[in-house]
């Protein structure tokens, strides 16, 4: 098999993150239309992600925002998406950068997104980090072809 000098799996990341950004911007202009929620699951340790010191310690590592009943001043900007939600009936502001994101889902409509995270999330376990003695270096994971059929209604 030759070798994909093209990079078909990044751009088709880059094509399902437009898909996150222009749902944002749409349901932060006109909100969520018919019964359309999200959940958006992303890296805390990102950069550019600012979310409460007490929520960085109960979520280290990953967290899963609802968008669905309570949430203000939704919007993208910056290639991040800006919004205040209800946490114990404390309103606090989160900044969620695109790249960030994990997962993107409307169970509504039986539709998900999930990304191979490639930028760095704050861990030092990079690509050069060295492998411990007598384990293997896993194999790195290149593009899928993916059914979308599987996430449409029947």
């Amino acid at each position: 098999m030759s070798e994909d000098l093209l990079r078909y799996d990044l751009m088709i990341e880059a094509a399902l993150r437009d898909v996150v950004r222009e749902t944002i911007e749409s349901v932060g202009r006109e909100g969520l239309p018919g019964e359309h929620h999200f959940y958006i699951t992303f890296l805390t340790k990102f950069p550019g992600v600012k979310v409460p010191d007490y929520l960085r310690k109960q979520y280290p590592d990953e967290m899963t925002i609802v968008l669905q009943y309570q949430f203000f001043g939704l919007k993208l900007e910056d290639d991040a998406i800006y919004v205040t939600l209800s946490f114990n009936n404390i309103k606090e502001n989160l900044v969620v950068p695109i790249e960030s994101i994990t997962t993107f889902a409307d169970p509504s409509v039986n539709f998900a997104l999930q990304f191979q995270n490639s930028g760095d999330d704050g861990d030092d376990e990079g690509e050069d980090a060295p492998t411990p003695e007598g384990a293997e270096k896993p194999e790195e994971k290149r593009g899928e072809i993916i059914s979308l059929d599987m996430f449409r209604k029947k």
